[in-house]
């Protein structure tokens, strides 16, 4: 009889062991996803520029200066590297992993960064911002800049996440505002735009102001994954989400939603490793 207890207390350590390591793996091992992208809005002097998207760090750490995550990154070669938000968590606040990691990733090629939600529920951006500006981030508030490679140029634009504000409008209407506002610094239709914004869900009206590209975050993949049917959960989108990885093309906009790297108020996720996004822009035959 012991023995037959003992065999099954040992197997269910064995069980738990095993489950622990599954779910280190699930949260701890990043996967690199690539995308291309074509237009004929794309210059020829943009063709097989490489971009690398990352997001929802919220705070986390991928082993010892973050070398884990910047090695992947590295790797790639990208000519650009953008931040779709969260970077730090409002629960669990810690500046040094974040300040390190873009530290870091400025050394390999410029990055572009935008709010997410948590920036602004820390209460403490204005600080942080500062930081990033001083590490070499270029951090974009409703913002439009005009890239150049050789003789070609794109346009990108950058706009904050609408929690930014406590006064009694929708997050769509805040969001309207700051595209029209930001809209109006770009004259030219004839290059290709690509938006910064951390929320997935609002495509319909990033498509009504005529972005040809976006890249957002803000759902990590649905936290955890059911294989063939998608994320389970997003915030602002609810159970089943439709919003929560991969590409989404509506009329000539498409949309790339990064699974994020950290975790919030979930802990953990399932079928859903961390996501390093690399989108290769390509010149379409005209």
């Amino acid at each position: 009889m012991m023995k037959k207890v003992n065999k099954r207390l040992l197997y269910s350590l064995l069980g738990l062991i095993l489950l622990g390591f599954y779910f280190y793996f699930q949260n701890n091992s990043i996967v690199t996803t690539e995308y291309d992208f074509s237009s004929n809005k794309i210059p020829e002097d943009f063709n097989g520029y490489k971009i690398v998207q990352l997001s929802d760090l919220h705070s986390k750490s991928f082993g010892d200066q973050q070398n884990g995550l910047i090695k992947k990154v590295d790797k790639v070669k990208p000519n650009l590297i953008v931040f779709t938000g969260d970077l730090v968590d409002s629960k669990k606040y810690n500046e040094r992993n974040s300040l390190l990691l873009m530290e870091k990733l400025v050394q390999i090629a410029p990055v572009y960064y935008v709010t997410g939600n948590h920036e602004w529920w820390s209460g403490k951006f204005n600080v942080l911002e500062g930081k990033l500006k001083n590490a070499g981030v270029h951090v974009m508030r409703n913002t439009a800049v005009e890239l150049n490679k050789d003789n070609g140029k794109i346009h990108l634009l950058g706009i904050d996440d609408p929690s930014k504000t406590i006064e009694s409008f929708t997050e769509q209407s805040i969001i309207e505002e700051e595209l029209r506002n930001t809209s109006k610094e770009i004259e030219d239709n004839k290059n290709v735009k690509i938006l910064l914004s951390h929320r997935p869900e609002l495509l319909s009206l990033y498509s009504n102001f005529k972005v040809d590209l976006v890249f957002s975050g803000h759902a990590h993949g649905g936290q955890f994954r059911i294989p063939f049917v998608g994320g389970l959960v997003a915030p602002d989108q609810g159970l089943f989400p439709k919003y929560t990885s991969g590409k989404h093309v509506l009329e000539n906009t498409t949309m790339i939603v990064n699974r994020g790297l950290g975790n919030s108020i979930i802990p953990i996720r399932i079928f859903n490793r961390p996501e390093i996004v690399v989108v290769t822009l390509k010149r379409a035959n005209t």
